[in-house]
């Protein structure tokens, strides 16, 4: 008997109970669905991610304070100060692959605009600091250095600032805010950048001279972060050791001497990123695999009742001349059926799952080509193992005592 024969036989054996076949296929639609939906909001996310850490920009070069420990136990780094604007001087000077550089410091305080009030942060930097974390000016200019040197009281403002300042609409340029108190005119509104990978509102932010935010807002002389940017990102990682070299030369740090900074780069985040994603996609798939092995189990459980029902059918086939291999095909052959349909409604209910997930959470939809391919084989495999024991008990029969069988 050919193969075609085989799959026409089987075919029009499982229409006669259609609903017993659809719910023996329902636990491999679920577990290849789940699968493929999985692996695709996997590595949706993750180029989500990557695409919101590169526009911060990939050659991004971040030096922070390390946390002060005390007996062994970190106590944080809000009082640090061995960040200072001659570190920033030392690496302008003396860097080769670093084409931009910033000092930073943060505060958080109230905003005021007339009876409007928002509470923000605040963002020092220079002139230099919107070209490094990818800020464009959507109205107005950048502030100058002239403006750092004099610690002018002036400020860029993020579109949720002048959302929540400026209810009625007004042009924002010109105005003056008062935060904490301290009067500041608005020389720049940013481009909404929306949220960043963490969930942060990235609009949600006024950038001042550093100059301004040391003396005027913090009091303080030190630095909380170096911002600079690489030449490029493949140069990204000479540019790191120059920093770190020249910091510790800055610092007076002997060799050996561990350093009293750290230095990050956004393709450090994006590998750790990609790692977490990756680990997270592989363990839900996992977990998703394993409806599979129960609806390949519940295929062994409804062709042993399928054997059981259809034995005089069996000895009568035998009768006529069907050798074993026969019988063994015909009923691997229905459970291969059932898996491989199964496993392609799964695979397009997966797929519309996945995209119906991505366009709700604004993250780009993804088609992962062997994820649908190795589930379908996978399919075909399930198929294949759970229905070949019951196959060759059907074909392991004896004729005579199959066609007495009530």
């Amino acid at each position: 008997m050919n193969i075609l024969n085989l799959f026409k036989i089987a075919y029009t054996a499982l229409l006669r109970n259609k609903t017993r076949a659809f719910l023996t296929m329902l636990g491999i639609i679920i577990g290849i669905s789940s699968v493929i939906a999985m692996v695709s909001l996997g590595q949706s996310s993750s180029q989500s991610i990557n695409s919101q850490i590169s526009s911060m920009g990939t050659n991004l070069i971040m030096v922070m304070r390390t946390s002060q420990r005390q007996g062994g136990v970190s106590i944080g780094s809000a009082n640090v100060q061995t960040l200072t604007e001659k570190d920033v001087d030392a690496i302008r000077a003396n860097a080769q692959y670093v084409s931009a550089i910033s000092p930073v410091v943060n505060g958080g305080g109230q905003l005021v605009n007339g009876s409007n009030n928002w509470p923000g942060s605040m963002m020092g930097g220079n002139s230099e600091l919107l070209s490094i974390r990818k800020y464009e000016i959507d109205s107005g200019t950048n502030f100058t250095e002239q403006d750092v040197r004099n610690a002018a009281k002036v400020c860029l403002v993020g579109k949720t600032v002048v959302d929540n300042l400026f209810t009625n609409g007004e042009n924002p340029l010109g105005q003056t805010i008062r935060y904490n108190k301290i009067p500041f005119k608005i020389i720049g509104v940013l481009v909404s950048k929306g949220q960043n990978q963490m969930g942060q509102d990235q609009d949600d932010i006024v950038i001042a001279p550093y100059s301004t935010v040391q003396k005027r807002i913090l009091a303080i002389t030190y630095i909380h972060m170096i911002m600079a940017s690489a030449e490029s990102e493949a140069t990204a990682n000479l540019a790191t050791q120059e920093i770190e070299t020249i910091i510790r030369d800055s610092h007076k740090l002997k060799a050996g001497q561990e350093d009293d900074f750290q230095v990050r780069t956004q393709q450090e985040m994006l590998q750790m990123m990609d790692s977490i994603s990756g680990f997270l996609t592989v363990l839900l798939a996992a977990i998703a695999s394993i409806s599979l092995i129960v609806g390949g189990i519940g295929i062994m459980n409804i062709m042993y009742v399928t054997v059981t029902e259809r034995t005089k059918e069996i000895g009568l086939r035998m009768s006529i001349g069907a050798k074993n291999k026969d019988i063994l095909l015909q009923f691997l052959c229905e459970s291969i059926i059932l898996s491989l349909i199964g496993g392609i409604i799964g695979i397009l209910l997966g797929l519309l799952l996945s995209y119906g997930a991505s366009a709700a959470l604004n993250w780009p939809f993804i088609v992962s080509v062997p994820a649908v391919g190795i589930s379908f084989l996978v399919c075909a495999a399930t198929g294949i193992f759970f229905g070949w024991y019951p196959a060759k008990k059907a074909a392991s029969l004896d004729p005579i005592n199959a066609l007495r069988y009530e």
